[in-house]
């Protein structure tokens, strides 16, 4: 946009906006439009945004620059304005993260699968051989239970083992894996079997068996989103 074409998006809200006002903006450094060749300046849509932030908070609020220009900083950095402030600029804050959804949730953590597979059928599923099957059994990644078969966790294990394997990772690279997710198992363990026993304590004092909720599967939803998002730091990082 040319800034004729930004003074008429503005005017009616506006009606007393320059353009020496939007050029001191600019050499305040609160504006930064883009350069043709030739050297005139072309504005976005969110420069008109970002104008109209500036100029709302100056008239409705008598905001001085060097608040404005924190304010605008902020935002530059992915703060958010406070909620209901209406057309009224307020001064950002850090967003409330959502529910990530790619996290699976305490009552999916805690939610046990009648899925029973053989060693065949497991190989089967994920494309594996019984070669690699097996070397992800020696390495701690699989694991049977009391009857023999591989339940709904072993076969997401076997699936992604299949997946990283076009990528030349083996089974015994996995190994890691397996650990970082014993300690952390251990770590959730050791926090959560105190609140089990005053749990079941309170329970038998009040004459039921249920007690408190079990903390353990949310420790865990904890743990995972925390794991999460080191890798994500880490690999931005990077």
């Amino acid at each position: 946009m040319t800034i004729g074409a930004v003074l008429a998006a503005l005017r009616q809200d506006f009606p007393d906006v320059t353009i020496s006002k939007i050029r001191f903006l600019e050499t305040e450094g609160l504006l930064t439009p883009s350069r043709t060749g030739s050297g005139y300046r072309t504005y976005s849509e969110q420069d008109v945004d970002r104008l109209r932030y500036i100029l709302t908070a100056q008239r409705d609020h008598y905001w001085p620059l060097k608040v404005i220009r924190d304010a605008l900083d902020a935002l530059d950095r992915g703060l958010t304005p406070e909620p209901g402030s209406g057309a009224s600029p307020s001064r950002p804050r850090a967003p409330r993260l959502g529910v990530d959804p790619d996290l699976p949730t305490a009552a999916a953590l805690a939610t046990t699968s009648s899925l029973r597979l053989t060693r065949a059928e497991l190989g089967a599923a994920a494309g594996l051989d019984d070669p690699t099957v097996e070397a992800l059994e020696t390495f701690g990644l699989l694991h049977t239970d009391a009857t023999g078969h591989f339940g709904e966790a072993a076969l997401t294990v076997a699936h992604a083992a299949a997946a990283l394997a076009a990528y030349g990772i083996e089974p015994r690279h996995l190994r890691p894996f397996r650990t970082a997710a014993d300690r952390e198992i251990g770590l959730v363990q050791q926090v959560v079997t105190p609140h089990r026993a005053a749990s079941e304590k309170a329970g038998a004092k009040a004459g039921s068996t249920s007690g408190a909720k079990d903390p353990t599967a949310e420790v865990l939803r904890l743990c995972i989103a925390l794991h999460t998002a080191l890798v994500r730091d880490g690999l931005h990082r990077g």
